[in-house]
């Protein structure tokens, strides 16, 4: 069975719960969804009075069992336009795979969230897609077969680059239902391409 990793960082449970909707996606695709997450670095006096999410139930990750998936789903949120410094700090130390090209030919996909429509959701994918590239990897994003992404009826993130939600500034604001959908679909689609290059 094709072996999914949903590797994520979440502050505030917004990318929590669209890596839940991704893995949701890639199990109805027939593979096995792993959802785990990177360590916290931020102290916990300092995330607590920031109100972060602690109650977290997924697994942290470790670098080196990258090799274990077929295909690995990062989501972040976006900081000034670039992934989280979790996430990045945790491919920092990938560097024994990259030596061994342990990483070469799985597949790899982003999402992402941000306080607002034009918060760097798209730069923040963009600029995480290198690392893949960089192992070997083969880079999946959310296909315009996905209409969800289309018109303009409703606020709504996603993008041809990956599925992303907005926050709003304050944090209040939900995944929406389309976001959602945008995230499993995204899942469902990693799955299969990551099925056919495993076979």
């Amino acid at each position: 069975m094709t072996k999914v990793l949903v590797l994520y960082y979440s502050a505030y449970g917004h990318i929590e719960k669209m890596a839940e909707a991704v893995a949701e996606g890639v199990r109805s695709a027939g593979a096995e969804a792993v959802i785990k997450r990177v360590p916290e670095l931020v102290p916990d006096d300092v995330a607590k009075a920031s109100y972060y999410k602690m109650d977290q139930a997924a697994p942290v990750a470790s670098p080196s069992e990258l090799d274990q998936y077929d295909a690995i789903i990062v989501g972040a949120g976006t900081r000034y336009g670039t992934v989280a410094s979790q996430m990045r700090n945790f491919w920092d130390q990938t560097g024994g795979l990259w030596a061994q090209g342990k990483l070469t030919g799985k597949v790899g996909s982003v999402f992402t969230s941000s306080a607002t429509q034009h918060g760097g959701q798209e730069s923040t994918i963009l600029g995480f897609i290198p690392t893949f590239f960089h192992h070997g990897m083969i880079v999946v994003g959310l296909p315009y077969a996905f209409q969800g992404q289309m018109g303009v009826e409703e606020i709504k993130g996603g993008s041809p680059y990956g599925a992303s939600t907005i926050t709003g500034g304050d944090g209040s604001r939900q995944p929406s239902a389309i976001e959602l959908e945008a995230a499993r679909y995204q899942g469902a689609h990693v799955a299969k391409i990551a099925a056919k290059q495993a076979s």
